[in-house]
Order: structure tokens, then sequence, then C-alpha cells
């Protein structure tokens, strides 16, 4: 009995938190799509999202936008690594603004390198299609 009650509040305890996640909309305003390139500065592997920080130029200044990606074990899952982006790397970004003016986050982003891949796709791209459907992660 004390077994069958201990695995239930374990259960419960890895689903609370899940419960509790945020919508895309609660952060990220639908219709302010963006748009830009520019290097990576650095990424931060760690739960629950990761986020990789993208440099580039707007309107002659130096911004670096904080682009959310999915949670670390799963992209683990999927083949993704700590390194799978290099710091220094040139890529393009996809994503939507927050809804703060004030802040450079980026959500429902995908990353795409020079070569093509793409990265850390958001769960759909504006056609409905899975971000990631036409390029599975490095084996």
């Amino acid at each position: 009995m004390k077994r069958t009650v201990w695995a239930l509040l374990v259960a419960l305890a890895v689903a609370v938190p899940v419960a509790a996640h945020h919508s895309v909309s609660a952060e990220f305003d639908l219709n302010k799509p963006i748009k830009f390139s520019g290097v990576i500065k650095k990424v931060d592997w760690a739960n629950p999202h990761i986020y990789t920080h993208v440099e580039t130029k707007e309107g002659g200044k130096t911004i670096v936008y904080k682009v959310e990606g999915g949670p670390p074990n799963s992209l683990f899952r999927q083949g993704w690594r700590k390194d799978t982006l290099k710091i220094g790397e040139h890529v393009s970004v996809t994503g939507l603004k927050a809804k703060n003016p004030e802040s450079t986050n980026v959500g429902q982003a995908t990353i795409t390198t020079d070569d093509g891949r793409r990265i850390f796709g958001g769960a759909a791209n504006r056609d409905g299609n899975a971000a990631n459907a036409n390029n599975p992660a490095p084996q």
C-alpha cells in the first residue's frame, strides 16, 4: 500500500509542473512574426527550455535575441546536443516576438544554419507543418 501511495505522489509531482506550463500566446504575440539573421553568442541548455542567444544588427544597433527552444530532455532524445549550435555560427531565425516590447525573447522559433539545417523548430510553422517534419534530427 505504501508503495502505491508513493508512486501516486511521484506521478502527481511530475504532472503538476507540466500542467502549469504557459501557452505560447501568454508570452508571445501571434501577430508579431520576426525574421532575422545573426551570430550565435551563447546557448543556455537548461530546464524548462533551452535559450539560444543570437546577436544581430537592427537600425545600426546591436541586439541579442533570446530564442526559446524546447525542453533539453526532449531535444536530447531527438539527437540534439549542447554543441549542436556553435558559438560564432551564422544562423537565420524565424519566430514570434514577445508581447512585452522591452523583451528580446523570441518564441515558436526555427533556427536555420547556413548549410540549411533547421534546428529547435517551433511546434508548427505558419503553414501548419511540423517544424522539423522534413528535417529529422541528426543520427
